[in-house]
């Protein structure tokens, strides 16, 4: 049952020692308040590191082939590996829990790419569609890359949005014929990039693989291929098939890792996730750490307070004050000393999140490592009620204590 005059004695007690209320309750504020900042400024920093690796798919591999350094079964080390069409359709049929596997050659050197009297020097790749998918590239203007093109050797191009607007500036450039080494593509689309490099990235120019191969004189060549496994299949347990599959075929021995390049983009996500799982962890201590000063704040300055009106908690039960009322009385003022300057502490922590969020989308500046610095608020609030949770507990036992002292000898404190 609500109690106007007990709350209005409580306010008025925080009023007369503003001093130590304001000291017990900023130590509570200033808990919560670091809380959420160092947990929004840690998804920050794991945001922007997430952004580098981009778009594509984070369970990746990419394939690529080099030189043999050892020897294997009477061969001299120094061959060259020259990975083709049939090894794509070996590791397609035999290489279990694959998800996808894409191939992508290069069209040696930066070739200018004519339009009119505009040109621009290059990339060229030829790629089939899931390359672009799993490697980030994402429709901008137009569209990407489809099985059409690649299955009827179409002359098309799909634009990085920086190289088209070199080339055709503020024109629109979907349907338009561009020259690459004496041949015309149709632009069919630009696409945009996130993450490492992403703006250089978006420099380049993608045609079908099919095209490539007939067109630029690469008949059965592969350069570089990208695959990924099904979900739950570890990325690591899919390049050990690959090695094992391909060395097979090829003839160098599996231990060479001169004679394949391979980049496991999980291998090295995974890493990043640890470290900051180790992060989340190191900010969760300082946090609570911070609550826990506190709380103990609180506790302390409650057992003055009890101290302090030892006589007038004497009175009242010489009045016939039951010590239930005596403990909801300390309750109360603990629990609102941390349930206030506690919620204050979140709307701070999140309001300074968000003004910080704001200022970098406001001014276009790019941070390389932190990006949408956020707090997730079901742990914001739960971090506020463990904490008015813990400031009742916080006062508590000076209650129990203020429950226990006998009139007589309250009447006699000084």
């Amino acid at each position: 049952m609500f109690d106007l005059d007990k709350w209005q004695e409580i306010l008025a007690t925080m009023q007369k020692n503003k001093l130590r209320t304001f000291l017990t309750a900023f130590g509570v504020f200033w808990g919560i308040f670091m809380l959420v900042l160092l947990l929004g400024a840690g998804k920050g920093l794991e945001n922007g590191v997430i952004n580098r690796f981009g778009n594509g798919a984070k369970n990746s591999i990419y394939i690529w082939s080099g030189k043999t350094a050892l020897a294997h079964k009477g061969m001299s080390p120094g061959r060259e590996i020259t990975l083709t069409n049939e090894d794509l359709k070996v590791i397609d049929r035999e290489v279990q829990n694959l998800n996808m596997v894409a191939p992508r050659n290069r069209v040696f050197g930066e070739y200018t790419i004519n339009y009119k009297k505009q040109n621009g020097s290059f990339q060229v790749f030829g790629a089939e569609p899931d390359f672009m998918l799993m490697n980030g590239e994402t429709a901008f203007r137009g569209r990407l890359l489809n099985e059409n093109d690649e299955m009827e050797k179409r002359k098309v191009v799909v634009l990085g949005e920086q190289a088209a607007k070199v080339i055709f500036g503020e024109q629109d450039p979907i349907g338009e014929y561009v020259n690459i080494r004496g041949i015309y593509f149709k632009v069919v689309g630009t696409f945009k990039t996130g993450g490492n490099n992403g703006a250089r990235r978006e420099e380049r120019a993608y045609i079908p693989f099919s095209t490539t191969q007939s067109a630029f004189n690469q008949p059965n060549q592969v350069q570089m291929m990208v695959l990924t496994a099904q979900d739950g299949v570890p990325a690591k347990e899919m390049e050990d098939r690959l090695r094992v599959l391909l060395a097979q075929r090829h003839k160098f021995a599996e231990n060479d890792d001169m004679a394949l390049g391979i980049e496991n983009t999980e291998a090295e996500f995974l890493k990043v996730m640890g470290l900051f799982s180790g992060i989340r962890i190191f900010v969760w201590i300082v946090g609570i750490g911070t609550l826990i000063a506190g709380i103990v704040g609180v506790s302390n300055i409650m057992l003055i307070i009890v101290k302090e009106r030892t006589r007038e908690i004497g009175v009242r039960k010489a009045l016939g004050a039951t010590p239930a009322s005596i403990v909801s009385l300390i309750l109360q003022e603990s629990i609102v000393i941390t349930g206030v300057s506690g919620y204050m502490g979140l709307l701070a922590g999140t309001g300074l999140l968000a003004l910080m969020e704001y200022a970098m989308e406001s001014s276009g500046a790019e941070m390389p490592f932190f990006a949408n610095p956020e707090v997730d608020p079901g742990v914001a609030l739960s971090a506020t009620l463990v904490l008015v949770i813990s400031g009742a507990l916080a006062g508590l036992m000076p209650a129990l204590k203020a429950a226990r002292i006998k009139p007589i000898e309250a009447l006699r404190a000084d």
